[in-house]
């Protein structure tokens, strides 16, 4: 599958990219700095450009099946790059015809709040990443208004290792049994696994070990 990704530099982005290749797909990494993205492969192309400038994300959906987004905001804890930037792909999208979305949000965004701990709801989304979890809110509710086939995936908190394929997802939101973590491997598992398993289309289901 022809597969367009946002934040492929990032280190989920970059997951998502090793796996897509392993996987057979012929994978267009968005990024503003190639060299960032530090893997070569006969099946990966770069498309150098800005998700906030929307003539250089409607030049690179032509052509694609399916968009992954996962964009981030890096160190800034402040910002709307993920819901602007966002925006900008849906509109892309739809004056393309593309359908398939699938974009990276967070555990605790919209009615997954009730899995959270108490740390999760008042220090870190509280006060540390209260931007983070409101732009994220932004971002579903954009993808919500869309025309697309959309699906959006709500990890915990992300870590380093393995792909263990082993890992709870679909969980409602009044279910706190959760660890509220996920290895970055297990999550782009989950993410490419959407491109074949309609089930959660037009969903947002929750990820955690």
């Amino acid at each position: 599958m022809k597969l367009l990704i946002f934040g492929a530099s990032g280190n989920t982005g970059k997951e998502v990219v090793k796996q897509a290749l392993e996987q057979g797909h012929n994978v267009t990494a968005f990024v503003r700095n190639p060299e960032k993205l530090d893997i070569t492969h006969p099946h990966l192309s770069f498309f150098q450009g800005d998700v906030m400038d929307i003539v250089s994300v409607q030049k690179a959906v032509q052509g694609q099946e399916a968009v992954l987004c996962l964009l981030g905001a890096g160190k800034k804890l402040s910002g709307n790059i993920r819901s602007e930037g966002t925006r900008n792909i849906i509109q892309a999208m739809e004056q393309a015809g593309i359908q398939r979305l699938i974009c990276q949000s967070t555990l605790g965004a919209g009615d997954s709040w009730g899995s959270l701990n108490l740390y999760w709801k008042y220090i870190m989304f509280g006060l540390l990443l209260k931007n983070v979890l409101a732009d994220h809110e932004h971002q579903e509710k954009i993808i919500r208004a869309s025309s697309l086939n959309w699906t959006i995936v709500r990890p915990g908190s992300l870590l380093d290792g393995e792909k263990t394929g082993e890992y709870r997802y679909g969980f409602p939101g009044s279910d706190n049994t959760s660890q509220l973590q996920i290895t970055r491997a297990d999550v782009a598992d989950f993410i490419l696994k959407q491109l074949t398993d309609n089930t959660y289309v037009g969903k947002a289901p929750s990820l955690s070990y």
